[in-house]
C-alpha cells in the first residue's frame, strides 16, 4: 500500500550528484582563495539531495553538510546545512532550466563574509554545463535585498 504523504522524486536533483573540485574566490580586493571539494549525493529513494562541503576559505577550513529537499512554501526546496564551526543555515532552492538558485539570510557561508561588507541578503545561481561535467556558482550579496553586488566566483569540475 503507497504512503498516502509519499512525492515523486524530482530528477532535477540528480543533475549534479558527484564528486566536485571546487575551486573560486570571494570579490574584494584582496581577493580570497576558496578551493576544495563539493560531493552531491541522492538520499535513498530519490527525494532529497546529501551534500557534503570540504572547503579552505583563505586559510579557514570548512567542512558542512547540507540537506536539499524539503519542499517550502514558494514550490522550490530547503537547503538546510549545518557546518564545523556550529553555524546553522537555512536557504531557499529553485530550479529553472538547469539553474539551481540558492536565496539566503547574513548566516550564509559566515568564512566568506568581510567584515566591511554589510549582508542581509545572498544569492547564488549554480549553473550546470552543457556536458555536465562543470558547474559555475555566481554569488551575490546585499545589505538592503534591492542593490546586489558580486560576492563570490566559483567553479566546480566534476572529479567522478
Amino acid at each position: 500500500m503507497p504512503n498516502p504523504g509519499s512525492r515523486t522524486p524530482d530528477r532535477r536533483l540528480s543533475s549534479i550528484v558527484g564528486r566536485w573540485r571546487t575551486s573560486g574566490r570571494v570579490i574584494g580586493e584582496p581577493s580570497i582563495p576558496v578551493v576544495g571539494t563539493d560531493t552531491y549525493e541522492l538520499v535513498p529513494g530519490g527525494h532529497f539531495l546529501l551534500h557534503h562541503v570540504d572547503v579552505t576559505i583563505g586559510g579557514q577550513p570548512v567542512r558542512a553538510i547540507e540537506i536539499i529537499g524539503e519542499p517550502d512554501a514558494g514550490g522550490g526546496y530547503l537547503a538546510r546545512s549545518f557546518d564545523s564551526h556550529g553555524n546553522a543555515e537555512t536557504m531557499h532552492l529553485a530550479i529553472d532550466d538547469g539553474v539551481f538558485r540558492f536565496t539566503g539570510g547574513s548566516g550564509i557561508a559566515p568564512a566568506a563574509q568581510r567584515a566591511n561588507a554589510p549582508t542581509a541578503h545572498v544569492r547564488s545561481a549554480l549553473t550546470i554545463a552543457p556536458d555536465g561535467q562543470s558547474m559555475t556558482a555566481r554569488w551575490e550579496r546585499s545589505d538592503d535585498g534591492t542593490t546586489w553586488l558580486p560576492w563570490m566566483d566559483i567553479i566546480l569540475q566534476r572529479s567522478e
